[in-house]
């Protein structure tokens, strides 16, 4: 075995434990910061899709439809604005603009990212959700199912927050109530 190897996985093994213990050991008010609903969400997916949508409009020069999509989504999509903004601050507090400002620039660097490893086929693959969406009636539901759906690369910071306690300190926060 190489030495290299040996490094890397010394360094993979380091990491995945380092990681494990951070989880294990977390205070339990990290997770109860997290006030995440099948709102948030939706709202979480609808970015993902308007982001998507907007990256596939610049990097396949496709900004009328992106723009077709806007306007006829608008209400839906400010709606599903303000549940961000709602729920990070709820999560953040003061930190609240910093964090969504964040979280909206590691949408659009992941699925740019995305774009560039597809290479050329990417707006063979993207372009034709603008046809998919076309197809959608003017409903939140139906929009949001259809984000839903496409299961849209979010930034791995954002994916977690829904998970339960572990059994242990859910019984050690209840005794506390």
């Amino acid at each position: 075995m190489s030495l290299l190897f040996r490094s890397l996985s010394f360094s993979r093994t380091g990491l995945a434990l380092a990681t494990a213990a951070f989880f294990a050991f977390a205070p339990a008010s990290m997770a109860a910061a997290c006030h995440s609903s099948e709102e948030d969400h939706s709202a979480f997916n609808l970015a993902g899709l308007k982001s998507e949508l907007m990256v596939t409009a610049l990097s396949c020069q496709t900004q009328d439809r992106y723009n077709q999509f806007i306007n006829r989504f608008r209400p839906i999509l400010t709606a599903s604005e303000k549940q961000l903004d709602s729920y990070f601050h709820r999560t953040f507090g003061h930190q609240a603009q910093k964090k969504h400002d964040d979280y909206i620039t590691q949408l659009a660097d992941v699925q740019s990212l995305g774009g560039l490893k597809s290479g050329t086929a990417f707006c063979a693959q993207r372009v034709p959700m603008y046809d998919e969406i076309e197809a959608l009636d003017d409903s939140k539901s139906d929009l949001a199912h259809y984000a839903e759906a496409k299961d849209i690369v979010q930034p791995s910071s954002y994916e977690s927050c829904s998970a339960p306690l572990p059994p242990h300190r859910a019984a050690h926060r209840k005794r506390r109530g």
